[in-house]
């Protein structure tokens, strides 16, 4: 392609520069496009007598050679209307042609040239663009993370199943403080009267009383388990929070991504036509017009793809916000923005020392420990109390009245012989050993889950240094110097669209780094807890803080 310049170079110059004059061999200021055709036009009329008749002779070497191209296809090589035979020198248009820009210094005579740093500002493959500046939206609104967060405690069904959760609690403490309704009944003896015509008829009232403070513990152990609904309730908050957050950012990851797609669709675009060009005046074959071709190909179903990830992401978040039908809007943010700076050991020592699920292990273990108290004191006897009033017709052998109305009384209690309540006792102590073991193995799966999530916490913030200080510095500077010498016709116009496709592609990684940076953090401050639409645990359950569920896709590293 170096080649494919300068013989460019060559074959312009012979065509339609043979001038006598000698010019300056450095401009200080760029000349008007009439001056640099007023030196065309300075051919010796023998030349262009020759030139209209077609009978320019040929020459030795390389100019013998480039006279033989028709130059009327190449780019930039526009000649003007009305020019007949016998005129003047034909009149190109240099300013299109590949190479033709270069900086003042570098400046053909008589040619009005850019500066190198308007030629790189200009540059219709200069398509990188800056991260914030995507604009893909399907209605045009603008959403703030806080306002989509705003929108997820309204609407997320979770919460409002974790508030119901609470609400039952405490409605099952306000239960077990209530003593055991009273029985009325009634009461008769000798119904038909016996051989003496009498009978007994009445009513009785019987209560349990509950001693040994029985309805006590109960309530204690209803407490428990408010407790820990009210910590369920936080722990639902920070998972749909932080669902919403890690949602937030890989949408606009995936917008970022798919607005990066979409140039580079143009630049193989470029990259295509350019190809073609060369290859109509015969400088290249096909198998280069093919390679490009593909690569664009590639390009335009890479951005579909990005799309569809984009709606996918985005799809996925409206259902955690409990508006499944909203459309796209654009997210005000930027992905370097706030990034965070804590160390990986920082995050996973605050997650296990804080993280809701050992809340909750510790308020179970409270609640196993007045379950086994409630069943310990179960055998202490309660006391039953029975008394009534009823009519006695019997009549006195004395008096032959009859006896009339009489009282009576019952007093029991439980005697706690073959039933002591070993089996609950026992199994309230099980619990109660599960319980405690229980709160030992979610700080040691704390670690364990936040283990990878650290590593690709870390790993992140390496990648995201390392681009942003060192990778995408050099890669710009390469597409600089590429660009330049592009300009100055020692490289080609392909190692300038391959070093910016360089250049596209650290920027893809560096969206990528970015995204799992913010993923990672996120979930780690979150406690590991971000799937928002995972039902809250009830009380008295089994209780699964760490879910496999939860922990993000790591792999959108390697998509």
């Amino acid at each position: 392609m170096r080649t494919l310049n300068r013989n460019i170079f060559c074959t312009v110059t012979l065509m339609t520069m043979a001038l006598p004059l000698s010019l300056p061999a450095q401009s200080t200021a760029p000349e008007p496009a009439a001056q640099d055709h007023s030196a065309h036009q300075s051919a010796t009329t023998d030349q262009q007598k020759e030139r209209a008749a077609g009978k320019l002779q040929k020459k030795s070497g390389s100019a013998q050679q480039t006279s033989q191209h028709d130059m009327s296809n190449m780019p930039g090589m526009k000649t003007t209307s009305g020019q007949q035979s016998g005129s003047k020198p034909e009149q190109h248009d240099m300013s299109n042609m590949p190479g033709m820009n270069m900086p003042a210094e570098q400046q053909m005579p008589g040619m009005q040239m850019k500066s190198i740093g308007e030629l790189i500002r200009t540059s219709p493959s200069n398509f990188l663009p800056p991260l914030g500046a995507a604009q893909i939206s399907d209605s045009g609104v603008t959403m703030t993370l806080q306002q989509l967060e705003q929108m997820a405690i309204e609407k997320n069904p979770t919460l409002r199943q974790a508030q119901a959760e609470i609400r039952s609690a405490q409605g099952r403490r306000v239960q077990a403080g209530f003593w055991p309704n009273p029985t009325v009944g009634y009461s008769g003896e000798e119904i038909r009267g016996g051989s003496l015509g009498g009978g007994q008829h009445g009513g009785f009232i019987e209560q349990r009383f509950l001693l040994g403070n029985k309805l006590g513990l109960a309530r204690n152990v209803a407490k428990t388990e408010i407790d820990i609904a009210r910590i369920e309730a936080e722990e639902q908050r920070v998972r749909v929070e932080t669902g919403v957050r890690v949602g937030y950012f890989r949408v606009l990851s995936s917008q970022e991504s798919l607005n990066l797609a979409q140039h580079n669709v143009e630049l193989t675009r470029a990259n295509l036509a350019s190809s073609q060009r060369f290859n109509n005046i015969g400088q290249t074959d096909r198998s280069e017009v093919l390679q490009a071709d593909i690569e664009m190909q590639r390009e335009i179903l890479q951005a579909q793809i990005e799309e569809t990830r984009l709606r996918a992401d985005w799809q996925a978040l409206a259902a955690l916000i409990g508006e499944p039908t909203m459309p796209l809007p654009r997210l005000e943010s930027r992905l370097e923005q706030d990034l965070p700076n804590e160390t990986a050991d920082q995050l996973v020592s605050q997650l296990v020392q804080s993280s809701p699920a050992s809340r909750i292990a510790q308020a179970s273990i409270a609640r196993s420990q007045a379950l086994l108290a409630s069943a310990r004191r179960a055998t202490f006897p309660d006391l039953t109390l029975r008394a009534g009033v009823q009519q006695n017709n019997e009549r006195l052998e004395s008096s032959n009245k009859k006896i009339g109305v009489q009282s009576f009384a019952e007093a029991g209690v439980q005697l706690p012989i073959f039933n002591r309540n070993q089996g609950n006792t026992a199994a309230a102590q099980a619990d109660l050993e599960r319980a405690q073991a229980e709160a030992d193995r979610v700080r040691l799966i704390l670690r364990e889950r936040s283990a990878s999530m650290a590593q690709s916490y870390a790993m992140s913030q390496r990648m995201v240094i390392a681009y942003r200080e060192q990778i995408l510095p050099k890669a710009q500077e390469l597409f600089t110097m590429q660009l330049k010498a592009w300009g100055t016709m020692n490289a080609s116009y392909m190692q300038v669209l391959l070093s910016q496709q360089m250049l596209f592609d650290a920027q893809r990684e560096y969206i990528r780094a970015l995204q799992q940076l913010r993923s990672s953090s996120l979930t780690l401050r979150g406690f590991l807890l971000s799937d928002g639409l995972e039902a809250p645990t009830r009380p008295g359950e089994v209780d699964v803080p760490v879910r496999e569920l939860n922990l993000p896709n790591s792999g959108r590293m390697e998509r």
